[in-house]
């Protein structure tokens, strides 16, 4: 039986009739930027997340971005973030012209530790960064109530974590702001590039609106200089279809990770640690493999598709290349990245798909020993 890691389209065929009607709608609207369709998504979805404000735009780095502008944060500054993450959340940082001040994670989650974090303090400091990785929570309370002692401000980046509760709440709201991608592979995805922010913060939703919009919330008045960052109208359309089907799909996720965690126990990998405060919605499935490189060509010889998120973590990235890490700066998140392996995982999985990766998987390892 062959496994892909993912299929869009199959995604797409499960909501083919609704997509194509509210696609049409879109186009015959004549309306393609700033209209009806991105303010109904904004409001389903800020009230999806259990937050006040939702802003749409062009991408999840955009997000990233344009938070950190609002919070203040420039050149000079420092931003503390997970040193296991995509690179992203430290490229939205430099794009700020503030410096990424990298902590370890938690070996078992993979999330940034927040009692680590102290000691990553400094005058400079902004902004703490928590990444809501393969779609498992950071552990929030810690980290804010740390941040609240320094004066700092908390983004969190949901990228992967679309519908995901910590402490039985959903994420949208429990720092000061949250970034969204709806990169078409995510939870919930758009059919190209799309990102939000949410807030319970009215200013900041105001000037995350205001510096998207080339600094201007009244045409051809701008306020500050600006960027061209909006999430688009037919985006927006697919986008409320969507939601309405994600927790059904997010559930569909969990029934393929259960069945993953209790097929796989014995197996001689390293599985994920769900913390009980924890409700993830498994935008991925990571493992850990020694010998990965081995495993994924084993897998792929008998049609499984795996994929490795990530390979190379940012501070060995060769954009970070100024900053002078070596290897070994970071050692747990170097281990991490050169051992994880992401099992198939999506929406459209069903069990038998599930048994054929637990059983391939089961097998290669066991010849291994």
């Amino acid at each position: 039986m062959s496994v892909p890691f993912v299929d869009l389209k199959a995604i797409y065929d499960q909501l083919r009739t609704e997509i194509d009607v509210a696609v049409g709608r879109t186009l015959n609207s004549g309306r393609y930027l700033l209209g009806e369709e991105v303010a109904a998504f904004e409001r389903e979805f800020a009230a999806y997340c259990e937050a006040r404000y939702c802003v749409g735009v062009a991408s999840g780095l955009d997000a990233l971005h344009l938070a950190l502008i609002a919070l203040g944060v420039g050149p000079g500054d420092e931003v503390i973030v997970p040193a296991n993450t995509y690179i992203a959340t430290w490229l939205a940082v430099s794009q700020c012209g503030a410096i990424p001040v990298a902590v370890e994670p938690d070996l078992g989650t993979y999330n940034i530790g927040p009692e680590r974090i102290a000691a990553a303090i400094s005058s400079r400091t902004k902004v703490i960064i928590a990444v809501h990785l393969y779609g498992q929570p950071a552990d929030l309370d810690p980290i804010i109530a740390l941040a609240r002692s320094h004066d700092l401000k908390v983004l969190e980046d949901g990228a992967q974590a679309h519908g995901a509760r910590y402490k039985g709440k959903r994420l949208g709201g429990h720092g000061d702001v949250v970034a969204w991608s709806f990169y078409p592979g995510k939870n919930l995805g758009a059919f190209g590039d799309g990102g939000a922010v949410t807030t319970n913060d009215p200013e900041l939703a105001s000037k995350i609106r205001v510096l998207g919009n080339y600094g201007s919330r009244e045409k051809y008045v701008n306020e500050v200089a600006g960027f061209n960052s909006r999430l688009d109208e037919l985006q927006a359309a697919v986008l409320r279809v969507k939601l309405q089907h994600l927790d059904q799909f997010n559930d569909v996720r969990r029934l393929t990770a259960r069945l993953y965690l209790e097929g796989l126990v014995g197996s001689g990998l390293v599985l994920p640690v769900v913390p009980n405060w924890a409700e993830p919605v498994w935008h991925l499935f990571v493992v850990r493999c020694v010998d990965r490189v081995a495993l994924q060509k084993g897998l792929s010889s008998v049609g499984i598709e795996t994929l490795i998120h990530y390979p190379i973590p940012p501070h060995l990235q060769g954009a970070y290349e100024g900053m002078g890490f070596t290897r070994g700066a970071f050692p747990i998140s170097e281990k991490i990245h050169d051992e994880v392996l992401s099992l198939p995982m999506s929406s459209t999985m069903n069990r038998s798909q599930a048994a054929e990766v637990v059983s391939k998987v089961n097998k290669l390892m066991h010849e291994a020993c």
